[in-house]
């Protein structure tokens, strides 16, 4: 069961959304929130998430600010926006404060299903249109830096994971790919990270691209 926090301020859409959601019987929106205050009360208390899904635009607190807390001090939620806009610095945003996902809400079921199911499994996930614009900012943004020599303190194994990450690949497609358990994968993610004083992996993924290995 994939435990998912919803916080969306408009009660209808919300609603629609858990609807939506909940057609997957493995996934269960077990709290709601109509603003990032209250998602971020939600973080505190007795519930554990493996999902929160946040508007962008709220009252009170915005999703880009909760996404930015949550991911803060719930590292192990991965976050995912959602909004009515198209813009490319929503994203921009929406990943630096640690997002996995960015999807417009007029994605269907069956496509915020798949992106659920994306970020849960390690994933990065951009809407197509998002991605078009986001995707080339991200990499010219890299590309003007200078090249990163690879750290000698990682294993061959770990170059191998690095670089599958920076391909954009999620933990159950690494796994398969090196013949390694789920659980493995993580705890080697886990262990890069720590490494490389990296806070999450849409930094490593950047740290593959800077890295020449992708």
């Amino acid at each position: 069961m994939i435990r998912i926090l919803l916080a969306e301020d408009q009660g209808m859409v919300r609603q629609g959304l858990k609807m939506m959601i909940e057609s997957d019987p493995e996934l269960k929106v077990t709290a709601e929130a109509s603003n990032g205050l209250e998602a971020l009360e939600a973080c505190r208390g007795p519930l554990a998430f493996d999902i929160a899904i946040l508007d962008i635009r709220m009252p009170e607190m915005n999703g880009l600010e909760a996404a930015r807390n949550i991911h803060q001090h719930w590292p192990e939620i991965n976050i995912l926006m959602l909004t009515t806009f198209n813009d490319d610095q929503y994203a921009l945003e929406a990943l630096k404060g640690g997002a996995r996902g960015y999807m417009l809400k007029d994605a269907d079921a069956a496509e915020l299903i798949r992106a659920i199911r994306t970020c849960h499994d390690g994933g990065l996930l951009l809407e197509s249109h998002v991605a078009a614009k986001v995707l080339p900012v991200l990499m010219e943004t890299q590309m003007e830096k200078a090249p990163v020599p690879i750290d000698p303190v990682l294993t061959a194994r770990e170059i191998a994971i690095i670089r599958a990450v920076g391909e954009g690949r999620n933990n159950k497609e690494i796994a398969e790919t090196l013949f390694l358990s789920v659980g493995t994968v993580k705890n080697h993610i886990s262990i890069i990270l720590d490494k490389l004083e990296l806070r999450d992996r849409t930094q490593l993924a950047i740290y593959a691209i800077r890295s020449q290995l992708v």
